[in-house]
């Protein structure tokens, strides 16, 4: 690449700007620039020949047209290395421009305020800019080009150090991330007028055309295993996508790990479907404890009980900010990786921070959002799929009764409570619970017995007077006959097996409640 001898400047973020293009005009590189931009240099000495006077052409329509002019745009996409592009160069007058730093009207910023109309949202669509980012990276064995601030120090060394010159890595490199920056301005602008247009049903849900618009907000240390690398990244500011970490801050602890994130967020979902103070303890993605009581220390300490041993190291996900009572309780319980709640009082944080190797981390109080999750998606060899969130979630009124016999009023929530649970443990699930708290959870078992076997384990003797939730329907009646032969008081589940007579009958004879939801809640 020949030596950079113009440069055409035109940003809306003016962080950092000024001791960059100081540096280039130490380099003898001619300055070109538009609008603000060109003011804000001219008021720091910076000469500057501004856009209307090297293009020949006043801005137009209230400044939407400034750069788009052939000018301007040969100046940028001329191959240097092709003889007649140089000759056209030459015989239409043009400039040739070898730098372009641009950065876009913040479209995001303003479609994430709130009442934010149409119209303001319209003119934060960056025409211009978009365009001579392109033309700069199309052309980048020629020209460089600046899309973020960040690059300013890195390439003016290199233009310090290389005489005015920019390696072609360094040109293909800023050409990369210069269509990432159009990539994902377009995305957002695309999420958020495909918000406001008036569609329904699947085409609007499941557009034929996936658009996903995404920025880093973390690398981590590494993935699931050591061996395997990691990222943290987060939707858009406008995406419905976007609720539940995007605005959580760590308050203690060391940095947050991939298995973490993915705990956490299960915590979340699961804490944020009671309205009672609720307290879960999450290990592999899977609630090991969860309970609801009058007070959240109580919740804590019932939640822990369920299995103490599985909670070690696990994950707590509370959704009421934590007293001093509840942060007692945590601290005792012995080594937890991560708590979550929407606040913490400052006597509680106090005596939570002693706790050298715990995570601490709020959010927001807006962010415990029950059955708003966005849509979900599961990476496929070639692909991903996606589903509609499962925000469905029936109550005893609308569950069918299978046998003659009444719920106590304390049986029927505790039935309600097992079934919430249920949706959040890996299928096949088996919740069986007593008070508002679980006492044994069977996650993850290839059949439904055998998660009924390990719920019942793990239960001991307090399986005796409990009920029982599964997330799908009992295949065969061996699984509640094990259930009832200790003595498990009242059974939910979605019904459907074409053995539901004889699964009934397991119930019928045992002279317990047993309810059909008619909805199942696999999550794997």
């Amino acid at each position: 690449m020949k030596k950079v001898r113009r440069a055409l400047i035109s940003v809306w973020d003016k962080a950092g700007l000024i001791p960059f293009v100081q540096g280039l005009r130490k380099l003898g590189i001619q300055i070109i620039s538009t609008g603000g931009t060109a003011k804000l240099l001219k008021e720091q000495g910076i000469p500057v020949k501004e856009i209307a006077e090297f293009t020949g052409s006043p801005e137009m329509l209230g400044g939407r047209v400034k750069t788009l002019h052939p000018k301007v745009h040969g100046g940028i996409l001329a191959r240097r290395e092709d003889r007649e592009h140089l000759n056209q160069v030459k015989r239409l007058g043009l400039e040739l421009i070898d730098l372009v730093v641009v950065n876009l009207y913040p479209f995001e910023a303003t479609a994430a305020k709130r009442g934010v109309s149409l119209p303001e949202l319209i003119e934060q669509i960056d025409i211009g800019g978009v365009a001579l980012i392109r033309s700069a990276a199309k052309n980048f064995q020629s020209v460089g080009v600046v899309s973020r601030p960040s690059q300013y120090d890195t390439v003016l060394r290199e233009l310090q150090r290389g005489g005015g010159r920019l390696s072609e890595a360094t040109r293909l490199k800023l050409a990369v991330e210069a269509f990432t920056e159009t990539a994902y301005y377009d995305s957002v602008i695309h999420q958020t007028l495909a918000h406001r247009a008036p569609s329904k049903g699947a085409a609007a849900a499941f557009p034929e055309k996936m658009i996903l618009g995404a920025s880093r907000r973390q690398l981590l240390r590494y993935g699931e295993n050591p061996h395997q690398s990691g990222s943290w990244y987060q939707w858009s500011s406008i995406s419905d996508r976007r609720d539940g970490f995007s605005q959580a801050k760590q308050l203690h602890g060391k940095e947050l790990s991939f298995n973490n994130l993915l705990d956490l967020d299960a915590a979340l979902q699961l804490a944020a479907a009671f309205t009672k103070p609720c307290a879960v303890i999450v290990k592999h993605m899977n609630p090991c404890g969860a309970a609801c009581a009058g007070s959240l220390s109580a919740a804590f300490q019932r939640a822990f009980a369920c299995d103490p041993l599985s909670a070690f190291g696990g994950i707590v996900g509370l959704n009421r900010p934590v007293d001093r009572a509840a942060a007692k309780a945590i601290a005792a319980a012995g080594f937890l990786e991560c708590l979550i709640a929407p606040g913490y009082k400052a006597d509680a944080l106090k005596i939570l921070r002693s706790k050298k190797n715990l995570r601490i981390l709020q959010i927001p109080s807006s962010a415990f959002r029950r059955q708003e999750r966005c849509m979900e998606m599961k990476q496929i060899g070639g692909g991903f799929l996606v589903q509609q969130p499962d925000n469905a979630l029936s109550g005893p009124s609308r569950w069918r009764p299978a046998t003659g016999f009444k719920p106590t009023i304390h049986q029927r929530r505790d039935l309600e409570f097992a079934w919430i649970v249920s949706k959040f443990v890996r299928s096949n699930a088996i919740v069986l619970a007593k008070g508002e708290r679980t006492v044994g959870i069977g996650a993850g078992q290839a059949s439904r017995v055998e998660s009924v076997l390990s719920a019942l384990k793990k239960a001991g003797v307090r399986a005796k007077g409990a009920v029982l939730a599964s997330d799908g329907f009992f295949p065969k009646p061996d699984g509640p006959a094990a259930a009832v032969k200790v003595g498990i008081r009242a059974i939910v589940q979605p019904g459907g097996s074409i053995q539901d007579p004889e699964v009934i009958k397991v119930a019928q004879k045992a002279r317990i409640p047993m309810y059909l939801t008619g909805e199942r809640h696999f999550r794997h």
